[in-house]
């Protein structure tokens, strides 16, 4: 007892270092998506992304995951087996959106990828769907560079706000939800597929009637240059 009272001020300078390099690494992660979606919105005049949010697990948080996957609680054992310390969350309009982020991700050097977990091809049992990343990226404090994992999940409005309803009633419920809840959650999430589905094919069938109608300007105008040289030949001949 007195052992581990005499360990404590060193355990928590450890805890508040890890919590620090969480922090950094978690700000160097979103500072490159930020990028990414301005550059992006620039080039095409749309942004991909609807909204970003972030946290930092807490360290009851942790510790509780660790008891839970008989995990003996450590600083090094935090880093290696907690995937989900440093977490973002990117909402996006459509599912073609969640896929283009993930290769604009996958592009940037930097950035590790170590795990995919597709959500919306396999869809969890539950209903569940969204796509999760595990990036390591590099933060460079006094000690050196140190890889430093964080998890992204990206997923849809739709999506989202399922998620979020899912997540207020396995909480009510301590993750015990009564059977005929979990059917309707079920279906519930069948109709969010069908929704993101549905919204993708009208975006994609507006965009396209954007494009043709760009087509047709830009028809009509070099039509009009074409008219416009004719008469300036036929007013030379004249003269």
């Amino acid at each position: 007892m007195n052992e581990v009272a005499e360990n404590l001020p060193q355990m928590k300078i450890q805890l508040e270092k890890m919590m620090l390099l969480y922090q950094a690494a978690l700000e160097e992660v979103l500072t490159r998506i930020n990028i990414l979606n301005r550059e992006f919105k620039i080039a095409n005049s749309y942004s991909p992304i609807e909204h970003i949010s972030s946290r930092i697990k807490t360290p009851k948080s942790i510790f509780k995951k660790m008891q839970k996957n008989n995990i003996e609680i450590s600083a090094e054992n935090m880093i290696r087996y907690i995937d989900d310390i440093a977490g973002i969350r990117i909402v996006c309009k459509f599912t073609s959106d969640i896929y283009l982020l993930v290769e604009l991700i996958e592009k940037q050097q930097d950035l590790k990828i170590l795990i995919h977990k597709d959500y919306i091809k396999n869809q969890k049992p539950s209903g569940y769907q969204s796509y999760h990343l595990i990036v390591s990226v590099p933060v460079n404090l006094a000690e050196g560079c140190i890889n430093t994992k964080v998890e992204i999940q990206i997923r849809t409005i739709a999506m989202d706000f399922w998620a979020s309803i899912e997540h207020k009633i396995r909480y009510k419920y301590e993750k015990d939800i009564p059977p005929h809840i979990q059917r309707e959650l079920r279906e519930c999430a069948d109709i969010v597929k069908f929704l993101d589905k549905k919204m993708l094919a009208l975006n994609e069938e507006v965009h396209q009637e954007e494009v043709d109608q760009n087509d047709d300007y830009e028809e009509m105008i070099e039509a009009l240059k074409k008219m416009l040289q004719e008469a300036s030949q036929k007013k030379t001949l004249s003269s």
